[in-house]
């Protein structure tokens, strides 16, 4: 059995203490497994979920690994999605919060080309970033992975299903032969064999178990008989259970968007979160399910990762997922941080090979339950807690979140209780604050200053 203490390991003595003051004494069972290996200077295939403490795990091996001194691109982490990418380098910063003069850069689409060629040329220790964005800068020589001595192909299942097989060869053709190279994943298929035999040198296998505890995280499964029966399952879970925070799981985008229109069209706070939507309208669904403007949101597997919520009330899989590691996956997004959680599954006469395999998977039988009455469906749905408000003005122009909160809490404002999550952009920001005060929170905003300066606001519905 590994040591679980961080203090065991060969850790630069700054970052052990960091890890310490940041409330982590000891390592998850991926960490505990994979960072020997790392340190050691060792290829390494990691197998484990979200929330399986991955992230923390190479980005305290490529932190140990930096040459500070040295100017130059030493570690790539590739992430399937934008979200996924801001949440590692979000990460990776507060882990090397004791590490003077680190350099930290986010290379994703989505966002302008020309400031991240001014961000490059002002040079990076760390890049994390989207295969197509990486690709487009290593084709424009804008970006040099020559001194490379890290890469990390961080969910790489999920970018291998969203296609960027090519671009990953690509972008690992432009890579020193001699260099470390992790891959995590959360499921194993045949392709990431194939890829890890081609890029990886002797790797070591870990794997933390993607088990889930039938008493932290209760789960239901409900046989419907068509498409309108499967809708009509869907209603009456969330009447019944009225969730504050809900994920419904969808196989496609197009059935995500089809199924939150229903949902938005019945009174649900809904929205959808897919491939399909712009980087701006992702941006802002993850804001407003994140603090609670939104109950419920209908998401692929996909548009998912990267999906930071601490408590999630309840996930539904509206079809059961393609395979059983997925399932285990999904569900996994509740329950968290000691919290008990609740997972519902619907499945039809086709999908019955699905639950027989996954029934295996599981080592339990499945058996379909009885859906909740009819009668809830004269039920309100379950009204969000918050309203946000979207502020034209973010980092760019100085603003901080104390900022915010002042000026929403000054004389004839609203209590700091009132006020919720508040996320910083760019060129924006969002914050929650409780529905019953939205009008008096925007009116507060509207007439009074941020940093000496009137900023555009309005409440997003």
């Amino acid at each position: 059995m590994p040591q679980t203490n961080f203090s065991s390991l060969n850790l630069h003595a700054d970052l052990i203490n960091n890890v310490s003051s940041l409330g982590y004494e000891t390592m998850t069972a991926i960490q505990a497994q994979s960072l020997p290996h790392i340190l050691a200077g060792k290829d390494v295939i990691a197998q484990g979920k979200t929330g399986s403490g991955k992230t923390a795990a190479f980005a305290l091996g490529l932190l140990h690994k930096l040459e500070v001194k040295k100017f130059r691109v030493q570690s790539l982490v590739l992430c399937p999605t934008r979200e996924l990418a801001d949440q590692v380098a979000k990460e990776i910063r507060k882990l090397a919060r004791t590490i003077h003069n680190i350099k930290v850069l986010t290379l994703c689409g989505g966002m302008p080309f020309g400031p991240q060629i001014g961000s490059l040329e002002h040079g990076a220790h760390i890049i994390v970033g989207t295969p197509g964005r990486i690709e487009e800068h290593l084709r424009k020589a804008t970006l040099k992975l020559d001194a490379l001595d890290m890469l990390v192909l961080d969910e790489a299942d999920r970018m291998l299903e969203m296609g960027f097989q090519s671009t990953l060869d690509a972008i690992i053709e432009q890579t020193p032969d001699q260099r470390q190279t992790l891959l995590f994943s959360a499921t194993f298929p045949a392709q990431i064999q194939s890829i890890a035999k081609r890029i990886m040198v002797e790797p070591v296998m870990v794997k933390a178990e993607a088990t889930h505890d039938e008493n932290i995280i209760k789960q239901h499964f409900y046989k419907v008989n068509n498409d309108d029966e499967r809708l009509t399952a869907l209603r009456l879970l969330l009447l019944q259970h009225r969730p504050q925070s809900a994920v419904v799981f969808c196989n496609t985008k197009r059935e995500a968007q089809e199924i939150a229109d229903e949902l938005l069209h019945d009174g649900f706070s809904v929205l959808a979160l897919h491939g399909d939507l712009e980087q701006r309208e992702r941006d802002l669904a993850l804001v407003r399910f994140a603090n609670k403007s939104i109950s419920v949101l209908v998401a692929t597997d996909v548009a998912a990762r990267g999906l930071d919520i601490d408590a999630l009330d309840l996930v539904i899989n509206y079809h059961i997922a393609r395979d059983s590691e997925v399932h285990v996956h999904r569900i996994g997004r509740t329950g968290r941080a000691g919290s008990k959680g609740m997972a519902c599954s619907l499945y039809s006469d086709k999908e019955h090979y699905k639950v027989a395999l996954l029934g295996d998977y599981l080592e339990r039988i499945i058996e379909s339950e009885t859906l909740p009455p009819a009668s809830l469906l004269k039920e309100t749905p379950q009204a969000a807690l918050m309203s946000t408000i979207q502020i034209d003005g973010g980092k760019k122009q100085k603003v901080r979140a104390g900022d915010i909160l002042g000026a929403l809490t000054g004389k004839g404002g609203i209590t700091g209780k009132q006020v919720g999550k508040i996320h910083l952009f760019d060129n924006r920001a969002y914050v929650a604050v409780s529905q019953n005060v939205a009008r008096v929170a925007l009116k507060k905003l509207s007439e009074g200053k941020l940093k000496g300066r009137s900023f555009r606001v309005r409440l997003i519905s």
